[in-house]
């Protein structure tokens, strides 16, 4: 870090938003103040209490071994290495993994949500990794890249992207659900059971932040649109848009105060890409404890695993199966995974993953999950096993199926 010796007040670092986090062992400190790139000095006291940490959450399928089953151990380091080196100076902490074959990267800055370093630093790392991918032969290399370079931003570009800017608490915890083989409005029933259903979350009556009602912000994916659905006023509507997930989902949930708590990924590939590229396979983001859900709230409204669209060739309804960290996408007939990844964070520092769903208790959600799998099998290719034909006309197969069947109807 270089020193700006033109300082008159004992020759402090020179911060900007990038690299301030460094200023925690001094007791001045300068930093460029607001967009017009001015230097202002402050206190230690006054930075902490003026600095906004940024958790981000970026994912991409990029190539699986022998199909889509999880990233091979080279692309998992290429990533983590890529991020590792070129995030100095813009991260201050960071964690690779993957869930299925779906590798997701965890970041910390300052930077704010939507920011081109940031978003720039992932789509290098995903694109370093699909070079890796092609080299080994993996399915599907470099499947979610789907734009040739770069523009700014990965949203509407193939990753998957969860960002909260916040306040940091002094004992700040926060959960990354990342899911494979599903779409975002997954997440729908999850987070109704969280911030609306008393039977799942006691917390809604005796948390009185809670109590007071959430705001939903929810995106109608064929539009674009948002709708914020206040709690417990807009109840009705809020159930009425979630009870479709292929069309309206949770973009994110807010306290009454606007405090956020919720972050979801809510492209739709097929959107972007105008034909069944895969699944959306969604990322989401969930500060938990004190005025928000307690962990274990939010946890377990991810039991008695509920159905959701996805699985094979992404034209199935399965039960979305709680899984362990850095697990692999089964290959019976490739049930919808989540996995739960629970950190600590101070000063933007993480202290984690612990494996939400790794303890004992998780292996009978496991079980009910493949009951639940094996009963919808069962009725095979016959509707609702399979999803409705609004959602199967970006598969071309499909297409061509029913293109075929119109020209015999007279």
């Amino acid at each position: 870090m270089e020193k700006n010796n033109s300082n008159k007040t004992g020759d402090p670092t020179l911060f900007t938003r990038e690299n301030k986090t460094a200023a925690q062992n001094l007791e001045v400190v300068e930093v460029l103040a607001g967009n017009n790139g001015k230097q202002k000095f402050l206190t230690l006291v006054e930075f902490k209490l003026s600095m906004k940490i940024t958790v981000s959450a970026i994912k991409a399928d990029i190539g699986g071994i022998g199909g889509h089953t999880r990233p091979s151990d080279r692309l998992v380091q290429t990533v983590k290495d890529f991020v590792i080196k070129n995030g100095k100076g813009i991260l201050i902490d960071s964690y690779i993994g993957y869930t299925g074959d779906d590798i997701h990267i965890v970041m910390t800055h300052t930077l704010g949500t939507d920011n081109k370093e940031i978003h720039k630093l992932a789509w290098e790392a995903f694109t370093e990794g699909t070079k890796i991918a092609k080299e080994q032969g993996l399915y599907g290399a470099g499947q979610d890249l789907l734009k040739d370079s770069f523009s700014g931003n990965v949203k509407g570009m193939g990753p998957g992207v969860a960002e909260i800017e916040m306040e940091e608490r002094p004992s700040e915890v926060f959960c990354v659900f990342a899911a494979d083989k599903t779409e975002p409005g997954a997440y729908n029933f999850p987070f109704w059971r969280m911030f609306v259903d008393a039977r799942s979350n006691t917390g809604l009556i005796i948390n009185e932040e809670l109590a007071e009602g959430v705001i939903f912000r929810i995106m109608d994916v064929m539009s674009g649109k948002i709708a914020d659905l206040k709690l417990w006023n807009d109840k009705p509507e809020l159930e009425a848009a979630l009870m479709y997930p292929g069309r309206f989902v949770v973009h994110s949930v807010l306290t009454h105060q606007r405090e956020q708590i919720v972050s979801c990924s809510t492209d739709r590939l097929h959107n972007i890409a105008g034909t069944y590229v895969g699944k959306d396979d969604p990322i989401a983001i969930v500060r938990t404890q004190k005025n928000f859900p307690a962990t274990e709230e939010a946890g377990s409204a991810f039991n008695d695993p509920h159905i959701v669209a996805g699985n094979t060739r992404g034209s199935h309804h399965m039960p979305f199966m709680p899984v362990a960290l850095n697990s692999a996408a089964s290959l019976n007939y490739s049930i919808p995974i989540v996995s739960c990844l629970l950190f600590s964070m101070h000063n933007g520092k993480l202290t984690g993953p612990h494996d939400g769903f790794g303890t004992a208790d998780w292996e009978y959600q496991r079980r009910l999950a493949s009951e639940r799998a094996t009963v919808l099998r069962v009725q095979g290719f016959i509707h609702p096993a399979t999803l409705v034909p609004d959602e199967l006309e970006y598969n071309k197969g499909y297409e061509a199926r029913m293109a075929k069947l119109n020209e015999k109807f007279k």
